[in-house]
């Protein structure tokens, strides 16, 4: 089992051991305000194949290179007058930006998948210390099994992975618990490729213009998180429960009661005040207890489309897609 690092009361020795991992191609899980993260040298080949083969996630999917701050991401990336903008009011934080890579990036084409273009975040915390400290970016997919529910605790880490991973720093339960929002800026307008922890309301009153929302899923990948089939647990998942059928788990919103639920094996509810980011604090938590009861299957009551609802429910719909 991978030694778990408490990031308050050991942070000195987390770094310490941290730093020393990454500098040998290890992958490290790191906590950020998202989710946490498979954290690797995103200049070295070798350690992002690691990532790749742990979590078992296809090469044409590209990871997100995370920075210490937006000069760093600047060394790599070209960054047009409305990508800094964004960058600028976002950062620190949970907004991803897909940006062209320079010629002279030392970000690893298979980080990129291949692609002319690189994902860049800058985290907050530990994470954003820890990428300081180690002086190089840090590719950090979700620290999970590919297409299973991401991780928003250390423990759910150290479940899924084991002793194939040698070390977790632990921050408690990521505070925002949806992975980031993800945008490309083209032809002036500002693309929604994901949506996420960073509320699209608050993107289209910074450019003071609507996102561009993609038609469907499907489509090329040029970010990560775009596939049909992603965040689903073990359990099928049925969407949009007005009523609960015998031994289902219901996870449930805002407080409301459903029909027969008194005959469901676990209820939960994502948040009984109706709190969006409650909820999407709680998601990926909530379907891992869910999961983990062995149920038949896994209800949800509908969540409104509106604020962060719009990410929770992307979550919920490559949850319940059909997998390959």
């Amino acid at each position: 089992m991978a030694d778990i690092l408490d990031t308050g009361t050991q942070a000195q020795e987390a770094l310490e051991r941290a730093t020393e991992a990454l500098g040998r191609g290890v992958p490290v899980a790191i906590p950020t305000e998202t989710v946490y993260g498979l954290a690797a040298d995103a200049t070295n080949p070798q350690a992002i194949t690691r990532i790749y083969e742990m979590k078992g996630r296809p090469r044409f999917n590209p990871l997100i290179s995370h920075m210490a701050d937006l000069a760093m991401a600047e060394t790599h990336a070209v960054f047009d007058p409305l990508s800094r903008k964004l960058a600028e009011a976002f950062w620190p934080g949970p907004l991803t930006l897909v940006v062209p890579v320079r010629p002279e990036s030392t970000i690893h084409p298979l980080t990129r998948a291949g692609l002319d273009t690189v994902a860049i975040r800058v985290p907050t915390g530990i994470a954003n210390r820890l990428i300081a400290v180690f002086g190089r970016p840090l590719a950090a997919p979700s620290a999970n099994t590919s297409g299973r529910i991401s991780p928003t605790t250390a423990q759910h880490v150290a479940a899924d992975f084991g002793e194939r991973l040698e070390l977790v720093l632990d921050a408690g339960p990521a505070r925002v618990g949806l992975e980031s929002t993800i945008l490309k800026v083209e032809n002036g307008m500002v693309r929604l490729l994901r949506p996420g922890g960073l509320d699209a309301a608050e993107i289209e009153r910074l450019t003071g213009m609507p996102l561009a929302r993609p038609e469907k899923t499907g489509t090329a990948i040029e970010a990560p998180g775009m596939l049909a089939s992603h965040y689903a647990p073990a359990a099928p998942v049925r969407l949009g429960a007005t009523g609960v059928r015998p031994g289902e788990a219901l996870i449930r919103f805002g407080g409301q009661p459903l029909p027969g639920e008194e005959r469901a094996a676990l209820v939960l509810d994502l948040s009984p005040a109706g709190d969006l980011a409650e909820a999407a604090a709680n998601l990926f938590g909530y379907m891992k207890r869910a999961d983990a009861a062995g149920t038949s299957s896994i209800a949800f009551s509908p969540v409104p489309e509106t604020g962060l609802g719009e990410a929770i429910n992307d979550r919920l719909r490559r949850a319940a897609a059909p997998r390959g």
